[in-house]
């Protein structure tokens, strides 16, 4: 295993079951920072709340802990106040989609550069085994008695619907594919959505790493990640899953912070700015 930078020495377990899923996609993240050559003082982490949300108390990076589904706001804030710094939301598809569903769509209209990775492993895990948003038609839960009855969420076509500038699928099987799909992430210029099939070993025994492996298959050329259309089409199959970056664009977007009035005139972070008791008094009059 390599060794990085972002290894937590002080932490010798997690809270996770034995063979989660989790515990591959840490690894994962770890070895991807570090071949970014990313300092680990100028990497956030936001995430909420749930299993999947435990993921930045096992690295040696900044982070932020909020409520349940709230971890896109905070990531925006971060990344507005500092450009400068790599902001990663992560947590998992009920964090995301279910309780935080009103903040992805919103946060995929307003493009602020940065990470999202969403560990969808089609259940609620803390709260040991609820459907959530992603969980396929038929599947019996211990609320879900007689088998989900709705269509689960498509997070990636909706994304493409609302303008999102990256969209892609990993599974935390195919370990050296997921590493460079979240480099690709990090490095691309706006809202990038990664969405990872992360098994729950203790809460679903129909979505495994077995049933992961039997219905995906990685796009290859001579597919093209830059035709959104096609990108709907391929985002929209199942059995098998498409893994890759479905969608790339390949014209800049104007990101948040490139078009917020703070950064207009001067693109020092508003971190690093001086402030005076004269600043804060004209501020308040302003508003009085």
């Amino acid at each position: 295993m390599m060794k990085t930078r972002f290894d937590y020495s002080e932490i010798s377990q997690t809270a996770w079951c034995p063979g989660c899923g989790n515990m591959v996609l840490l690894r994962i993240l770890r070895e991807a920072l570090e071949e970014l050559d990313l300092d680990p003082t100028r990497v956030v982490i936001s995430s909420g709340i749930g299993q999947a949300a435990k993921m930045p108390q096992y690295l040696k990076v900044n982070y932020f802990n909020g409520l349940h589904g709230r971890a896109l706001p905070a990531a925006t804030a971060v990344k507005m106040v500092n450009p400068e710094l790599t902001v990663i939301a992560e947590g998992g598809d009920g964090d995301m989609y279910g309780e935080g569903g009103n903040h992805f769509l919103h946060t995929i209209r307003r493009n602020p550069d940065i990470v999202h990775l969403v560990h969808n492993n089609m259940v609620y895990g803390l709260t040991q085994g609820q459907a959530s948003p992603t969980s396929r038609r038929g599947f019996v839960t211990p609320v879900q008695v007689f088998g989900v009855v709705t269509e689960p969420l498509n997070p990636l076509t909706l994304a493409l619907s609302l303008g999102a500038t990256f969209v892609a699928r990993a599974f935390v099987g195919n370990k050296d594919h997921t590493r460079e799909i979240i480099k690709a992430a990090v490095r691309h210029k706006g809202y990038a959505l990664v969405d990872i099939f992360d098994p729950c070993v203790s809460f679903n025994k129909i979505n495994t790493f077995k049933w992961y492996k039997e219905n995906t298959v990685a796009v290859a050329p001579p597919y093209d990640p830059a035709d959104k259309p096609g990108a709907i089409r391929k985002a929209s199959e199942e059995n098998p899953f498409a893994l890759g970056i479905l969608y790339r664009r390949t014209e800049p977007k104007p990101t948040l912070e490139d078009q917020i009035t703070v950064y207009e005139d001067d693109k020092t972070p508003v971190t690093g700015r001086k402030r005076t008791g004269e600043m804060l008094n004209h501020l308040l009059r302003s508003h009085a």
